[in-house]
C-alpha cells in the first residue's frame, strides 16, 4: 500500500483548471519528485495536499485517511509538514526558537501545568528542546542556533525552514522548490540533506521543482506536470527519455 494516494485531483479557479485529473501514488520512504515549468500546477498540488486549497474533485489519501475535507491544522497534526519555497520564518527569533515552533502541535501540557511550571511541563520542554537540537546537528546549524534569523544568509534560512518542518516529526514532507535562490554549493548541500532524510530518517518526501537536472540525479520516481495535467511518470531515466517531456518541458533539448 502506498503512503500517499492522489486520485483524479482537480482544482479550478473561475474556469481555469490549475489541476486537471492528476493521480499519483507515493510509496512510504520514497523521494518522489514532481517537476514542470512555471504555471504547471506544482504549487497548487501542494496546496491541495496540505489543505490550503479545497480540490474541486478527487481526493488525497494519507495511509488510508482521506485528507481532502480536512483543514490545514488537522492535516499537519496527521503528520504532513511543508517546507515553503520562500522561507516563512519568524525573523526576530533565533534559529532554535524557530525550530521549536515546529514542535507546537506536539506540545501536550495543559494551561495550568504551563502556568505553574509543573514537572510535566518541564519534562516536555526538555524533550522538545532535545529534539530541536538533534535537528540542528542534522542540518549543521550549530553555529547559528542562537542567531536571529533576520541576519542569516538566504541559504542558511532555507536550512532553518527545512529544520522547522523536520521538527514536526512528519510522516510526509512536502518540499516546495528547496533549491530556489541557492548557489551551486548550497544546492549540492540541500541535495545531500534530502538524501540523508531519506536514508536516516526514512521520511517520505514529495519534492516539487522546475530544475530538471536537480531531481533526475536522486529521485526514486518523477512525475511531470504541464498546464495542470500529468504528462509523464516513471523513473528518472524513463522521464528523461519521454518524448512528451522533451517536447513540453525541455522544449526539444536533450
Amino acid at each position: 500500500m502506498p503512503l500517499v494516494q492522489i486520485d483524479n485531483l482537480t482544482l479550478a479557479f473561475a474556469g481555469v483548471r490549475a489541476l486537471d485529473g492528476v493521480s499519483l501514488s507515493v510509496d512510504a520512504g520514497a523521494l518522489f519528485a514532481v517537476i514542470g515549468p512555471n504555471g504547471a500546477g506544482k504549487t497548487s498540488l501542494f496546496n491541495c495536499i496540505s489543505g490550503v486549497y479545497r480540490a474541486s474533485a478527487g481526493r488525497v489519501v494519507l495511509d488510508g485517511r482521506d485528507l481532502t475535507p480536512l483543514s490545514p491544522h488537522r492535516i499537519a497534526a496527521l503528520g504532513v509538514a511543508r517546507m515553503f519555497q520562500n522561507p516563512a520564518l519568524f525573523e526576530a527569533m533565533t534559529v532554535l526558537d524557530n525550530l521549536l515552533v515546529g514542535r507546537h502541535h506536539l506540545y501536550r501540557p495543559s494551561f495550568w501545568s504551563n502556568l505553574l511550571w509543573l514537572p510535566s511541563t518541564r519534562r516536555a520542554e526538555v524533550a522538545h528542546r532535545a529534539r530541536a537540537e538533534e535537528v540542528i546537528d542534522f542540518l549543521d546549524l550549530e553555529r547559528y542556533r542562537k542567531t536571529p534569523v533576520q541576519v542569516l544568509p538566504y541559504g542558511v534560512r532555507k536550512r532553518v525552514e527545512l529544520g522547522r518542518a523536520l521538527c514536526m516529526e512528519p510522516r510526509l514532507l512536502l518540499l516546495d522548490e528547496p533549491t530556489a535562490g541557492l548557489n551551486q554549493e548550497e544546492t549540492e548541500d540541500m541535495a545531500r540533506y534530502l538524501l540523508d532524510i531519506k536514508a536516516e530518517l526514512r521520511i517520505t518526501q514529495i519534492l516539487i521543482e522546475h530544475e530538471l537536472r536537480f531531481v533526475l540525479d536522486f529521485a526514486d520516481r518523477v512525475a511531470v506536470l504541464d498546464f495542470g495535467r500529468k504528462i509523464a511518470e516513471g523513473t528518472p531515466d524513463e522521464v528523461r527519455a519521454d518524448p512528451a517531456v522533451i517536447a513540453a518541458y525541455i522544449g526539444g533539448a536533450a
